[in-house]
């Protein structure tokens, strides 16, 4: 998850990596605060229990290991569909992506 910005709190540090005007990955700050993870997975086990499936469960020992303190860090998630789309010179990832979604027959 991504940490919130000093700054404004209401927005996080994140960014987005571009190769010749293509968005070729997502990056951000890691969350280290142990207390504003606490409250974010309250906000999931929330919504799960309201009924989304994609909601996360509280992970007691991640907030544990956070409390005994994790240094500023940060990463970068670059898609393999998205440098194939650089390196074929595709202009779109539909004509990429090796397993597109499929849509139901109405």
């Amino acid at each position: 998850m991504a940490r919130r910005n000093d700054v404004n709190p209401e927005i996080t540090d994140r960014f987005e990596f571009f190769i010749g005007g293509r968005e070729i990955g997502n990056g951000f700050s890691e969350l280290n605060d142990a207390e504003d993870q606490a409250q974010r997975f309250l906000d999931q086990v929330a919504a799960k229990d309201a009924g989304d499936d994609e909601a996360m469960f509280y992970d007691e020992d991640y907030v544990t290991a956070l409390e005994h303190g994790l240094p500023p860090t940060a990463g970068l998630g670059i898609g393999i569909d998205r440098m194939v789309m650089l390196f074929t010179n595709s202009h779109t990832i539909r004509d990429v992506i090796l397993f597109p979604a499929m849509r139901p027959v109405k």
